[in-house]
């Protein structure tokens, strides 16, 4: 695997593939050659069929997921190895198409009011505020806020676009207080690393979760958290945010018609 694993890498980079794709892919190939504990270039579209109803009916994983096992699998034949692909013999699985489940501002007033750090707080009002991705949230800097505009600007999102979104008067006050209560005055990252010392660099995914899992310890129930962060149930809802300005301020931010506690709480 070591050789054929080093020439898909070097194919994903040249084509300048994301990151998270990239490692994605890569598993995918891997997984696929150890389910048959065979290299993949010895490989064919017997075992990519039965891999797929594998995947389907012992993995129990949804049409999206085995949909990018098929893409890997597919570039990594087509783009690696030059071989023919027949999408008549590897069709890609039908997604199923479902209303978004929505959140009451109750619930996401009870998620918000049991954070339990000003730090978690002010993470989840900008998730809530911005209907930014994990991802997202945790990489936006302090410049990317448009104060006169009142929109905030979220670069290389999701398929490597970037998108403008509003934001509120509320979390603009709280993002104020947010960089007050911090111990070095940030230059670059919204939500700074704690563990590093010079501040360059910024939180990891984990700590959005680390957050999500206080709630978790509150009472909230899983759906509601995962609602909250909007991965996969509202990621339809991304096309509607390439608005113009005007069609920005003509809508309120959810976030200003919640009713939260006044104080933030102290930093632990």
């Amino acid at each position: 695997m070591t050789h054929l694993r080093k020439m898909m890498l070097e194919d994903l980079q040249r084509r300048n593939y994301a990151q998270n794709t990239t490692r994605y892919y890569i598993r995918a190939v891997e997984d696929f050659a150890r389910y048959f504990n065979c290299p993949p270039d010895r490989l064919g579209p017997r075992h990519i069929r039965e891999y797929q109803a594998m995947l389907f009916h012992k993995r129990k994983l949804s049409a999206g997921s085995v949909t990018v096992y098929l893409a890997a699998l597919r570039f990594f034949y087509c783009k690696t190895l030059r071989r023919a692909w027949s999408a008549t013999d590897t069709p890609y699985p039908k997604k199923d198409h479902r209303l978004p489940q929505i959140l009451s501002k109750q619930e996401v007033e009870r998620l918000i009011n049991a954070a339990s750090t000003a730090f978690h707080r002010t993470l989840l009002m900008t998730l809530y505020a911005t209907g930014a991705r994990n991802a997202e949230v945790t990489r936006l800097k302090f410049l990317d806020f448009d104060k006169q505009r009142m929109v905030v600007h979220i670069q290389g999102a999701k398929g490597r676009k970037d998108r403008d979104v509003m934001f509120s008067s509320k979390l603009l006050e709280e993002l104020r207080e947010h960089w007050r209560r911090l111990r070095r005055s940030p230059k670059i990252w919204l939500f700074p690393g704690r563990n590093n010392h010079c501040g360059d660099q910024p939180i990891d995914t984990k700590t959005v979760w680390h957050a999500c899992s206080h709630l978790l310890e509150a009472g909230a129930d899983l759906r509601t958290i995962q609602l909250l962060l909007g991965h996969n149930d509202l990621k339809e809802t991304v096309k509607y945010l390439h608005l113009s300005e005007r069609h920005l301020h003509a809508a309120s931010s959810p976030l200003d018609s919640l009713s939260l506690k006044g104080q933030s709480p102290h930093e632990k």
